[in-house]
């Protein structure tokens, strides 16, 4: 019912920047409530960051104000714009959708997912 497709990821030296972007098709994307997750080797899937579709945002602790979640609602898009990039960002970046507006920090809530995009940053 929705595809979300991530780009953006790429290699890049500590303190890059990158932006992450994930295109959503199917139903109407302003229905839903948007996330980014990300799983580094070996890990589970953590929180980075997400957006309901009011607006607010939330992100995990240790963006410290490095990361920066955002949607173009016109295109169907949502962004993760990444600046001061540390080793330990690396990983598999994936945005994911859900119709409920709680528990944005928890996995299981969202409904769709997209296939991922790999952030490598250099030390």
């Amino acid at each position: 019912q929705v595809q979300l497709v991530e780009s953006g990821g790429g290699l890049v030296q500590a303190g890059g920047s990158l932006r992450l972007s994930c295109v959503a098709s199917g139903r109407t994307f302003s229905n839903y409530h948007m996330g980014w997750f990300r799983q580094a080797s070996g890990k589970e899937r953590e929180f980075v960051a997400a957006l309901r579709g009011t607006g607010s945002t939330f992100y995990s602790d240790f963006v410290k104000g490095r990361f920066t979640i955002s949607t173009d609602n016109a295109k169907n898009t949502v962004y993760l714009q990444m600046n001061a990039l540390k080793p330990e960002d690396t990983a598999v970046y994936y945005c994911a959708a859900t119709t409920r507006p709680f528990a944005f920090g928890l996995p299981t809530v969202y409904d769709y997912w997209g296939q991922g995009t790999q952030v490598t940053v250099s030390s």
